[in-house]
């Protein structure tokens, strides 16, 4: 990572990470501003909020279930930097409606909007990872790639956070005014011609189920897939949850919702640093259970938090009043091990996709393991928000489902270890060629 600092002066890197950076975050700075607009400022009730934070997750994750695997036939088959500038230019028409539902406060203008950005995002992801071979030297490969590792976490944490920090208004402007930027970046990345001639299969579902099979007979992989997706398919349902609880059960203001998604992002980087420590290099889910298991610990104990959150009366509590309350540190604490566990538990499950085929296969599996995430996190935002309307069911109770998500992600980790680790040499596991 350090010596891939240099790439950061050069034309074949630097547009690149510009264009990524402001992409992820304006992705993230536009959903939750839209969130946390609807959630304080339209909607006066926990079951409308939570209704509308779940329509919102699902809708902006849904396109990449639905055309991850057209999008890395694209990548494939054209000029990956033409492309790219197709998704920024179309990136700006997009928040033009996104501000446009902002400032007429319509809620259907900022869905479409939010659809439009999931979309390009599930375009522009293949292509920024794709065209790093033909841009760098094969030394500089694994450190870009690094770099847009971080720089997407980085980018995602400070737009998340902006988006509660923020007013409204003011993030209309900004998504139009870093769009453009984003675009004119983009004009500056080299160009890369397609290095193979496929014919694109245009049916997403018949595309979807060929990539999906071509991977999810490996059983070591089917495995890792599986406990993948149900993480972050409690990620998804923590991001329906975040908004209403913090302003119905903690009775505090946006800027401690933004706070709450911020600690999550850091928490998964301290937990990946801390796996990575104790792994040393191999790759082995021998920690999953134990740090999924603790994960499920600390749920219930913010649920208990939340629970019996002490009374507040008056206006809701900015940041500032918030961690001046004994018991906001004792949630805090909570999710910041919610979220360090839970990165101990997922990132050894990305190098099994790596290690466990050949090199040759690697982006299809990752591109299946997209399309089943994506699949998992859908139907954690709907069926929390269907949980949320049994009757006698509180914003704070429905975190006994992200328990249960946790104990089904012990299981599925349990079965993988019994598996067998990946030795090094890399255990290679054929797949089926024809895609």
């Amino acid at each position: 990572m350090i010596g891939a600092l240099g790439l950061m002066k050069e034309r074949r890197f630097l547009p690149l990470f510009i264009t990524q950076f402001l992409g992820a975050f304006n992705d993230n700075l536009f959903k939750n501003a839209m969130i946390f607009f609807a959630t304080y400022q339209i909607f006066n009730s926990v079951e409308q909020e939570t209704q509308f934070s779940a329509i919102a997750t699902g809708i902006f994750i849904l396109p990449f279930f639905l055309f991850s695997a057209l999008a890395g036939q694209l990548a494939d088959t054209h000029d990956k930097a033409k492309i790219m500038r197709i998704i920024k230019a179309a990136e700006v028409g997009i928040m033009l409606v996104g501000a446009a539902g902002i400032f007429l406060k319509s809620l259907p203008l900022m869905l479409v909007a939010l659809v439009g950005m999931g979309v390009h995002s599930t375009f522009f992801g293949p292509i920024k990872y794709a065209v790093l071979p033909q841009h760098l030297a094969e030394d500089d490969v694994l450190g870009g790639t690094g770099m847009i590792e971080a720089g997407t976490y980085v980018a995602i944490l400070c737009g998340t956070i902006a988006g509660g920090l923020i007013s409204a208004h003011a993030a209309a402007f900004a998504v139009v005014g870093v769009a453009l930027i984003g675009w004119v970046a983009s004009l500056q990345i080299p160009p890369a011609p397609p290095l193979t001639h496929l014919e694109i299969d245009l049916n997403i579902f018949r595309a979807s189920h060929r990539l999906i099979s071509a991977t999810m007979h490996i059983r070591r992989l089917f495995l890792a897939i599986l406990s993948i997706s149900v993480f972050w398919s409690i990620a998804a349902v923590l991001g329906v949850l975040f908004p209403p609880l913090v302003k119905n059960v903690f009775h505090a203001q946006k800027d401690v919702a933004s706070v709450f998604l911020g600690i999550f992002s850091i928490g998964i980087a301290i937990g990946s640093v801390i796996i990575n420590k104790l792994l040393k290099g191999n790759v082995s889910a021998r920690y999953c259970v134990p740090s999924v298991l603790a994960m499920t610990a600390f749920v219930v104990d913010f649920h208990f938090t939340a629970k019996y959150w002490p009374v507040h009366e008056g206006p809701l509590l900015k940041t500032m009043d918030f961690v001046q309350m004994p018991a906001a540190w004792h949630a805090l604490g909570d999710l910041i091990m919610i979220a360090t566990t839970g990165g101990m538990f997922v990132v050894p499950l990305y190098a099994f996709l790596t290690t466990t085929v050949e090199k040759s296969q690697t982006a299809r599996t990752v591109a299946a393991n997209n399309v089943v995430n994506s699949g998992a996190m859908v139907l954690g935002s709907v069926g929390i928000f269907g949980f949320t309307r049994i009757p006698g069911i509180n914003v704070e109770d429905s975190l006994w489902v992200v328990a249960a998500l946790a104990l089904a992600s012990a299981w599925c980790a349990r079965k993988l270890h019994k598996e067998g680790d990946v030795p090094r040499g890399r255990d290679i596991c054929p797949t089926d060629q024809s895609l």
